[in-house]
């Protein structure tokens, strides 16, 4: 199976003696983002199955590299969240509508 890993993994893979190898380094900028955009939403799959901060870390880790891959920081999305629930709100409120 191939698939997108975190820089250090080869590096413990190899430590625990388990059997690999490095198909790719990706430079390419459109085929990193497909890689980062599909490694998202497995993460976020995993969120949903066992929600908390162990793997809330790991979507905020691939967020944070698409970001950085498209020129921006996570503080300036941070800002951004905050500015949107000052002026909007946030979630807490459970509020449901159906527009008419």
């Amino acid at each position: 199976m191939r698939k997108l890993v975190r820089d250090r993994i080869p590096e413990i893979l190899e430590r625990s003696g388990r059997r690999f190898r490095i198909v790719e380094k990706v430079s390419d900028k459109d085929r990193l983002r497909i890689l980062l955009i599909d490694k998202l939403r497995e993460e976020i799959e995993e969120f949903i199955r066992n929600p908390g901060p162990e793997e809330a870390a790991d979507v905020l880790e691939v967020l944070e590299t698409i970001l950085k891959l498209e020129g921006y920081s996570l503080q300036e999305a941070l800002e951004r969240k905050q500015l949107k629930k000052l002026e909007r709100g946030g979630f807490d409120d459970g509020i449901v509508i159906e527009l008419m």
